[in-house]
């Protein structure tokens, strides 16, 4: 009698593809596996990332980094994202990330683009991101699997994890005017975002937004990264201003209604 083998993933539904979106987008740090080219073998390095506004990660990295040689001779990779807390780390979610490497040429129109939404989430690299043995590259994500905890396994397409809207490269252009202004002229409704929609307690002020795509945008403050998700992706850049916007309002609604309670 043959044992019928029991399959540990569950459907990938709404929730975990949500989950791996919001590792994704929030990393700053993750772990990089690929193939050393003097041996064949696999190796690991510390690396750190951002996202393109169609969610790839991003890197910027030296020819003097042994992975670089590697990515250069074979471009299969795996990135390792998701942050251990108090307790137990394997009680965490983390994502591993099949990826195909791609060198930003120097010539290429999106470099200025990933080199933006890079340094704006280390913005301590531009002390280096302009020397000529640096480069950027794309970790194009193939598929991933997500753990988001005891039992919870998940299986995700590239399509699962990457932003598909028409308003991509439209955004895309307007973000640093965009966050600019967020973070000079309404600082408050930045942390309100931050603490309302993204549940955050501590701290209740200090949240700068680092960048905005088609489908959310991202907050810091030091070490802490939160990620903020539209409705729905945007479908024209036009929107972006409405929806933050809106956000800001009915959350400032809501505070006022939670302070009036208490009041009574």
């Amino acid at each position: 009698m043959t044992e019928t083998k029991k399959d540990v993933l569950r459907p990938t539904d709404d929730e975990a593809i949500r989950l791996a979106k919001t590792l994704l987008r929030t990393a700053r740090f993750g772990a990089l596996a690929f193939l050393d080219p003097a041996t064949g073998a696999p190796s690991v390095s510390r690396i750190a990332v951002a996202t393109d506004h169609d969610g790839t990660s991003i890197t910027l990295i030296s020819t003097l980094a042994a992975h670089t040689g590697g990515l250069l001779a074979d471009p299969r990779c795996s990135l390792l994202v998701g942050e251990p807390g108090k307790g137990d780390p394997l009680a965490y979610p983390r994502m591993t990330i099949a990826c195909r490497a791609e060198k930003v040429a120097a010539d290429a129109p999106q470099l200025e683009r990933v080199r933006w939404r890079f340094l704006s989430r280390h913005s301590k690299s531009r002390l280096y991101s302009g020397f000529a043995d640096f480069s950027f590259f794309r970790l194009v994500p193939l598929n991933a699997s997500l753990n988001g905890g005891f039992g919870k396994a998940y299986a995700l397409g590239a399509e699962q994890l990457l932003t598909n809207s028409p308003a991509i490269d439209a955004v895309a252009a307007m973000e640093p005017s965009v966050v600019e202004h967020m973070n000079k002229d309404h600082a408050d409704a930045v942390s309100l975002y931050a603490t309302h929609y993204g549940k955050a307690s501590e701290p209740a002020s200090g949240w700068e937004m680092t960048g905005i795509d088609a489908e959310g945008f991202d907050l810091v403050a030091g070490e802490r990264c939160v990620r903020i998700f539209f409705d729905k992706p945007l479908q024209e850049a036009k929107q972006v201003r409405l929806a933050l916007v809106e956000m800001a309002a009915a959350a400032r609604a809501l505070v006022s209604a939670s302070r009036a309670h208490f009041r009574l």
